[in-house]
């Protein structure tokens, strides 16, 4: 990467609004955008957690809005998993090679090697018609330095020509990259080369693949292949690596698409009373994966050989000494989308009350039309209706002189009718504002290899209520 591109991330990062969020954010919030220290959206998609020195480095793809092609791996760093703080592109584009320019990168997941005490990144790098897929690796001496990529990783001195990868690290201090359709190969002990496939096409057709443990059980979660779109992400169950692999079906709801996400990581947080396993899901917007494209984070529930999202958690909060979680509530001053006093509305909306669906929103697909509320106070919240005929919104926050301090894209798709927070602005100096959604006029549609169409079929934007917190 060159150092005018690299200097131009940076100060994207840190000078895009000129707006740095006042005071800590207080849960972990699925569904929604998140920002860092600099009020910016975090974009670190298809990511992987780990646990160093009491923080924790969250590390993804740096995503773009304008194409798919590899744009850097992001760091960003945090003490209590609501707050993050970005740290540089940990791996930038590469002068030329597998993450060269016009490639794929995806999926990056960091281990550190009890041998070497080095950090290693794994990848899928890719060609942009991923006709060219293998499993890369990168090295840094310190967990957020930037990182060094090396290459493709051997076994038996070839690629490994998979692309939807994980890794896992077993109590041993053994590490293993899982790969798409059930494989498993085990790494030699300095994590740079594999010596074993441990499990061969365990699965067929299995992306997002995961692995954790619990009381000698080791749990393999994967999702379907729907291209971008979400699906009902299933598991299996083994008492050893090389199996016999168990399946067990879904572990949400059926037709809940896993809450609208696909699985990306499931990380154990160990606690002095429990252990809490959470659940890092991707849900994706696209084509606008930077600035739409949101998190799903949920305590998963571990029995036995059972795991589950039984219900969707809007918000949650988890004590990082005991282990223990809790549900927690957005609070605040609450506007009916009713309230015609408090919210204007510009063009055309509609109160929606159909026999497809019980909410009773407004909503509209005319592009330019907005609502607005002025408001007082540190933090503003949308909640609105997703629906198959969702589309974008562009949401603005105004000071009293006018000026823009804050802009976010949103998005109101999914496969069946649902009501949740949308939007939860950064935290602002206590003060008044102006808070705009305006309908863009558009949504996501993207096709699979055989033609199959995926995504919204409208652009409606919907406001159910709004959320002033003092």
């Amino acid at each position: 990467m060159s150092q005018k591109r690299i200097f131009t991330i940076i100060l994207f990062a840190f000078c895009s609004f000129g707006f740095a969020q006042k005071s800590k954010i207080d849960a972990i919030y699925s569904g929604i955008p998140w920002f860092d220290q600099n009020g910016n959206t975090v974009s670190t998609h298809g990511a992987g957690i780990i646990k160093e020195n009491n923080r924790y480095y969250l590390f993804g793809e740096y995503k773009s809005d304008d194409a798919i092609d590899f744009t850097g791996f992001s760091c960003y760093s945090s003490e209590d998993l609501y707050n993050w703080k970005f740290e540089k592109i940990a791996l930038p584009v590469q002068d030329s090679g597998k993450l060269g320019p016009n490639r794929i990168g995806e999926r990056p997941k960091v281990m550190k090697c009890p041998k070497t005490g080095e950090f290693i990144m794994y990848m899928h790098t890719d060609d942009l018609k991923y006709k060219d897929q293998c499993v890369g690796y990168a090295t840094s001496k310190t967990i957020d330095g930037e990182y060094t990529f090396q290459g493709p990783i051997l076994f038996n001195g070839e690629p490994i020509k998979k692309w939807d990868m994980g890794v896992f690290q077993d109590t041993d201090g053994s590490g293993y990259i899982i790969t798409h359709s059930g494989n498993l190969y085990k790494l030699s002990d300095d994590y740079k080369s594999v010596t074993e496939q441990v499990v061969k096409d365990m699965t067929g057709q299995c992306e997002a693949p995961v692995i954790f443990k619990k009381d000698g059980t080791y749990f393999w979660l994967g999702s379907g292949l729907t291209s971008w779109e979400r699906n009902d992400n299933y598991y299996f169950t083994a008492t050893s690596l090389k199996g016999p692999w168990e399946s067990h079906g879904n572990f949400a709801p059926k037709g809940s698409l896993t809450w609208n996400s696909q699985t990306t990581f499931v990380l154990p947080i160990v606690g002095s009373k429990e252990t809490t396993y959470l659940f890092a899901g991707d849900r994706w917007a696209f084509p606008h994966q930077k600035s739409a494209a949101t998190y799903v984070w949920q305590p998963l529930l571990v029995s036995g050989k059972t795991i589950s999202l039984p219900n969707y958690k809007q918000s949650w909060q988890i004590n990082l000494e005991t282990g223990q979680w809790s549900e927690s509530k957005l609070k605040g001053k609450t506007i009916p989308n009713s309230d015609n006093k408090k919210i204007y509305c510009s063009g055309l909306w509609k109160t929606q009350n159909t026999d497809k669906d019980s909410f009773a929103d407004k909503s509209s697909d005319e592009k330019g039309a907005s609502f607005s509320v002025d408001f007082k106070g540190t933090q503003i919240g949308l909640y609105g209706v997703a629906r198959p005929n969702g589309g974008y919104a562009q949401i603005e926050i105004k000071d009293t002189t006018g000026k823009t301090i804050h802009s976010q894209m949103i998005e109101m798709y999914c496969k069946y009718s649902e009501s949740s927070l949308k939007y939860l602005s950064p935290v602002l100096q206590k003060g008044t504002y102006k808070f705009i959604v305006t309908v863009l006029g558009k949504h996501g549609n993207w096709y699979k290899k055989d033609g199959t169409e995926f995504g919204s079929s409208g652009n409606y934007v919907s406001i159910d209520k709004i959320i002033v917190k003092k």
